[in-house]
């Protein structure tokens, strides 16, 4: 009973990404990492229905989590308020001319790992009562579906021939941002924010010092370059 609750959940957050897909223009740049996203979530949805996962109600609480720190960037934006550091530069860039595609998307691929998966583990550990280490498999297996959409996003997106695309200045830009990288610098990150839960100064300094540091590298992904 508690597994189909909580897949509610998840039917709740890929129908807010749908209703998202149709306000936006296609290619408003936060429109092209929503559509990306909802790839990648309705793609943890199947492997959750299809047993994929150990633990289902932690695999689900954990997509949950992560879903809504991007939700709650997009519903600040709407609201005037400012987003987190890491979201700004997409949302300040969102129309700009001179950025690709591409770009956009890997920007908010790099927002919602560099910075929200971290904070999303820690939130799974208190609605759930665990340690991260109790979420490890599932987030890898998130982490894994990620990667193996990464190629795809690539592939769809990547503009001219394939024999360009060495000198083209997006290959260079794009090849110093690492997926699995920044994967694996969530779950440190996670790991040191549940360490500090008892000290709420210093957690909160590390969480804004995150958050800056994925802001510098989402505006660095997204300098315009010409055509």
């Amino acid at each position: 009973m508690a597994t189909q609750s909580k897949s509610k959940s998840v039917d709740e957050v890929t129908a807010r990404m749908r209703a998202l897909d149709a306000r936006w223009p296609r290619q408003d740049g936060v429109a092209v990492f929503n559509r990306v996203y909802l790839t990648v979530t309705q793609e943890v949805g199947h492997h959750v229905v299809g047993g994929a996962f150990p633990d289902t109600v932690a695999a689900v609480t954990l997509d949950v989590r992560f879903a809504e720190h991007y939700l709650a960037a997009v519903d600040a934006v709407a609201a005037g308020r400012r987003p987190p550091s890491c979201w700004r530069p997409l949302f300040q860039l969102r129309r700009h001319p001179g950025v690709r595609p591409l770009q956009f998307a890997f920007a908010g691929i790099n927002a919602h790992i560099g910075h929200d998966l971290a904070l999303a583990v820690v939130d799974a550990c208190r609605d759930l009562g665990c340690e991260p280490a109790d979420l490890e498999d599932e987030f890898d297996r998130v982490g894994d579906i990620l990667v193996a959409l990464e190629e795809r996003v690539r592939e769809d997106l990547m503009p001219g021939p394939d024999l360009l695309q060495v000198a083209d200045p997006l290959t260079h830009l794009l090849g110093a941002w690492s997926l699995e990288r920044a994967r694996d610098a969530a779950w440190a990150a996670a790991r040191a924010l549940w360490a500090l839960r008892g000290l709420p100064g210093v957690a909160g300094e590390f969480r804004d010092r995150l958050d800056g540091a994925v802001g510098l590298a989402g505006r660095m992904l997204l300098t315009p370059l010409p055509d």
